[in-house]
């Protein structure tokens, strides 16, 4: 049963852990490809409303720039660039240029069959380039995408020439290099969360492979006694033990690697989805794992065994001959309560000094490891103290035995009763941070996309006959306007937004001075929290823009935008950016005229791609958001399922050791049948009791996630929702996980046929 219990609890952790680090391996192996293809963030760049022509000026000017465009079509991403400018260039294979003949498009084989092309241009493979995108001179793809003389942006050649003009003083605004967006670093907190419930999910293994280890010891003691008094060397029988557990470690690290693949494989499609839907990332839907992915599967098992029996061997190494012959006290011992303890103290010390002094992503993840691990260290002096207080308030014969002998039994199902509380709390944690989540998110999409209908023009003489047609029309035309550029050293979007009740109406602020948008009327702005925080510019703080002061009347939420963003009205804004125009409209209407101010924009002759319901726009922002958290839903069930199991071999280990301690009580009058349903009803308090630590400490857990690791990660904080029906569902999943887990050993009790229990007052115990 122990061999079971290691075996399983091994695959499992092996298979969670390793599975998660395919899917990072595979996401990050699509990052330096697209990376390593048009590595622009390295590139100084000119962003804006650009045409060839300013190409064309910059260069007769002494500047050295590129022109890229980009679009998707079938979504696939399309790029285009000069190739006789581009810097950045390498997905062109470039030593065989002599040989294709006419115009071509360049990716891989599976982007390429996206891509609907006229039969006069040719399809080229590249291998190892970056996955659903493909690359083309910048003609092909203005002609593909219908961009006209549009591009996107220009990259800066880092070796400018003696005497070149600054783009800055010919009007341009120049983004730093490395301050557009980078997948890598946009997607770590996405990764380091995968990579953090793996983490959870092995310790959860980890406490199942302890546990069996120490029970096997337990049951080992009368053979190592017998063997050491014939004269077998103590390393010798160590050694042997090390032996079989890493054959054993092997075999669990081998199956936990191919269990991991296939868990890789069902949940990468989702990963690529939430990557590609929340941050724009592309990555391969399909596994390409190298050998040292599959070698590392079982050194981590091995290396896993190994730590979880440190303490059975190093308690035998220095057990004396006789001292194997002692009753059972590997897991009561008071040096292990005392470094239970140290532990605990050393874990509320480290995390308090993180929240009051770290800073950074990881920071952040070591705060949620001190806590939970200090919880888990902490449970069994929790079970303890109710236990106790069960026994001391019980009357009759009968129930005192029952709660001294769950106390008893407390000491071996204490880790796998700590591997339910980790399971458990990470589950209440990561659902009541999800559904805060939502909540807010789909008030925010409420606030943001008033406008019942958007509609955007391709010039600007379209955008202000739009204008003109559409007025009549609607109540109202907000005309959505911005600029990228950056202010006090962060990549920001300034957005010019008209005096109209839609924005005081339906925009929430997180802080604000007294009427804000009086304010802001008055010449004032609004910040995002993303810029607030990473500037430390608050309500009541001047900021530079252009050249102008001006000052902070309120910081709103922004949840989902990975740069700063500052609102001002479109008066200011048209005096501060006098040559930018708006091309894109909210409409506010009557709901019930939708349909007739859609019908009127086609027959004005806009295509149904420049009119935007705003509810196809929800839709398909929920659909996005909700795509982001099934992988963690996932990995939430599936650590919960470990847990079951733990408790599970734990209780079926424990199974054969208790008859000793029933047989007596079995002997004085007690049915099986009554004993089976005590090992029942023994399981529920256990689950109980646990389920009342797990949901603060989840709670707590929440906090963390919501107040101190999203800030890190995304620069924004979430409020804290409760959501009680939740967790009391919770709970009565866990009471049925620990009804089902404890029916095996109840029923193996309840037919134990009669001779069994006698047997035991046969024994020497």
């Amino acid at each position: 049963m122990q061999a079971l219990a290691l075996l399983g609890g091994l695959a499992l952790a092996t298979a969670l852990w390793s599975g998660v680090q395919a899917i990072n391996a595979e996401a990050r192996q699509s990052y330096a490809l697209a990376a390593a293809t048009v590595s622009e963030g390295d590139y100084a760049q000119i962003r804006g409303a650009l045409t060839l022509s300013d190409f064309v000026a910059l260069r007769r000017a002494g500047v050295l720039v590129s022109p890229i465009i980009e679009g998707r079509l079938n979504g696939v991403r399309i790029i285009g660039v000069d190739v006789l400018t581009s810097p950045t260039l390498t997905a062109f294979p470039t030593e065989n240029l002599g040989e294709i003949e006419g115009p071509a498009f360049y990716g891989t084989a599976e982007a390429l069959a996206l891509v609907d092309l006229a039969p006069d241009i040719g399809k080229v493979t590249v291998e190892g380039a970056a996955p659903n995108t493909v690359y083309a001179d910048i003609s092909l793809v203005a002609d593909l995408l219908d961009r006209g003389t549009e591009i996107d942006r220009l990259i800066l050649l880092k070796d400018q020439p003696v005497g070149a003009a600054s783009p800055e003083k010919l009007g341009y605004k120049v983004t730093p290099a490395q301050a557009g967006t980078d997948l890598a670093k946009l997607t770590d907190s996405f990764h380091l969360n995968l990579t953090a419930f793996g983490l959870l999910s092995f310790a959860v293994g980890i406490f199942i492979v302890h546990s069996a280890i120490g029970l096997a010891f337990e049951q080992r003691k009368p053979m190592i006694r017998t063997l050491r008094a014939v004269g077998v060397p103590l390393q010798t029988l160590i050694g042997l033990m090390v032996t079989e557990l890493v054959g054993l470690a092997t075999v669990a690290g081998g199956i936990g690697v191919c269990l991991g693949y296939l868990v890789a494989a069902a949940l990468l499609p989702d990963v690529a989805a939430t990557l590609r839907g929340l941050y724009g990332a592309s990555i391969e839907g399909t596994l390409s794992l190298s050998p040292i992915w599959w070698l590392g599967g079982v050194v981590v098992s091995i290396v896993g065994a190994l730590i979880a029996s440190l303490g059975v061997f190093l308690k035998l190494w220095q057990m004396p001959l006789l001292a194997a012959a002692q009753a059972r006290n590997w897991q009561t011992n008071g040096p292990l309560r005392r470094f239970r303890l140290g532990a605990v103290i050393l874990c509320a010390c480290l995390g308090l000094g993180i929240l009051l002094f770290g800073k950074g992503l990881v920071a952040g993840f070591v705060l949620l490891g001190a806590l939970l691990i200090g919880a888990a260290l902490l449970l069994p002096s929790v079970l303890a103290l109710v236990l106790s207080l069960g026994q001391r308030t019980a009357s009759g014969v009968l129930t005192q035995w029952f709660w001294a002998d769950t106390r008893q039994q407390a000491s071996g199902l204490s880790l796998a009763l700590s591997a339910l509380l980790l399971a458990m709390a990470a589950n209440v944690g990561v659902a009541t941070m999800v559904s805060s989540f939502r909540v807010t998110f789909v008030q925010f999409l409420d606030q943001r996309l008033a406008p019942e209908l958007y509609t955007y023009a391709e010039t600007e003489d379209e955008a202000e006959r739009i204008e003109r047609f559409v007025e009549p029309l609607v109540d109202v035309v907000l005309p959505l306007v911005y600029q990228d550029t950056v202010v006090s050293g962060v990549p920001t979007e300034i957005y010019g937004a008209k005096n109209h009740s839609t924005y005081p109406d339906n925009w929430r602020l997180i802080e604000a001075s007294q009427d804000p948008w009086g304010q802001v009327a008055g010449g004032s702005v609004l910040v995002n929290e993303q810029f607030a925080r990473r500037t430390d510019q608050w309500t009541g703080a001047e900021i530079e823009i252009e050249g102008r002061t001006f000052t902070v009347a309120g910081v709103y939420g922004d949840y989902g935008n990975p740069v700063g963003q500052i609102v001002m009205t479109q008066t200011v804004f048209s005096e501060v950016y006098p040559d930018n125009r708006a091309l894109r409209f909210g409409l506010r209407v009557d709901p019930d005229k939708v349909q007739d101010v859609s019908d009127a924009l086609r027959d004005f002759g806009l295509s149904d791609d420049q009119i935007i319901n705003q509810a196809a726009i929800k839709s398909l922002s929920k659909g996005i958001f909700e795509q982001t958290f099934v992988v963690t839903d996932a990995l939430n069930i599936l650590t919960l399922a470990v847990a079951g199991f733990a408790i599970l071999m734990s209780l079926l280990t424990l199974a054969t050791m208790r008859l000793p301690q029933l047989a007596p009580i079995w002997a004085l009058g007690l049915t099986r049948k009554r004993l089976a349903r005590f090992e029942i009803l023994r399981a529920l308090i256990f689950a109980l009791i646990t389920s009342a630590a797990a949901i603060p400490l989840g709670l707590v857990l929440a906090w963390v996630l919501l107040a101190v690791v999203n800030v890190e990660a995304f620069g924004w904080k979430l409020p804290l929702y409760f959501f009680p029906l939740d967790y009391l569902k919770l709970v009565i999943e866990a009471l049925i996980a620990a009804v089902i887990a404890s029916l095996i050993p109840a029923m193996r009790l309840g037919k134990t046929s009669p001779s069994q229990m006698l047997k035991v007052f046969a024994n020497e115990r």
